[in-house]
């Protein structure tokens, strides 16, 4: 056993969370709790894990939030991508936040559904020019032959886009609505033993579950 790993530990106790404490939305609970993340200058408190599965097999990455809305959380992605594909095979999504400086997760399961095609180029059209032209140049999750081919496209479709600012949005390119289902507010405590309460959507309400540590 390695020690330097197994002896890593820390004892939470800056919080505690009751039912009392919960709005009934968990919606509406999760911008509270973002709210709060983003004034303790948590360094990018939208990252969150995504993961998908397809043939009994799972997959995860980082990926950003970019919009709450009251039917859930918006993120950005190629639907070329691996996990755009997964997605098209299997709309069960789950995704989790992290705060450590806080001392809380979120964990969030539900299904996944593309936003429209005019929702997704209001916010292309927001991004850095960098990051439109980037969306053009990355065939993501494809297998490339070294870092000069993606340099190679760069500088194509800087030329390609030099003498314009509107640069279009790719077909490929877009946003997905993750519908949730469930969601656990996850809140550290002292000797491991935690406060985790549950929402659990039953037809068009939502039952608040404590679970045990």
């Amino acid at each position: 056993m390695d020690k330097r790993i197994s002896d890593l530990r820390l004892n939470y106790s800056k919080r505690q969370l009751d039912k009392q404490d919960l709005d009934t939305d968990p919606i509406k609970q999760f911008r509270q709790w973002f709210d709060e993340a983003l004034e303790a200058n948590i360094p990018e408190p939208n990252a969150m894990t995504l993961s998908t599965s397809v043939d009994q097999k799972v997959f995860s990455r980082i990926v950003l939030l970019k919009q709450i809305t009251d039917l859930g959380f918006v993120f950005f992605t190629n639907y070329d991508s691996a996990k755009g594909k997964e997605m098209a095979i299997n709309d069960n999504v789950a995704l989790c936040f992290l705060w450590k400086e806080i001392e809380r997760q979120v964990r969030i399961e539900g299904h996944v559904q593309k936003i429209s095609e005019e929702d997704s180029l209001a916010y292309a059209k927001s991004r850095p020019r960098s990051s439109q032209i980037g969306a053009w140049v990355s065939d993501q999750s494809q297998v490339i032959a070294s870092r000069e081919v993606i340099e190679k496209k760069l500088k194509e479709t800087e030329e390609r886009f030099d003498d314009t600012d509107d640069i279009p949005k790719p077909p490929h390119w877009g946003g997905y609505l993750v519908v949730p289902e469930v969601v656990e507010f996850w809140q550290g405590r002292p000797g491991r033993l935690h406060d985790r309460l549950r929402f659990r959507r039953e037809n068009e309400n939502w039952m608040i579950e404590r679970l045990s540590p």
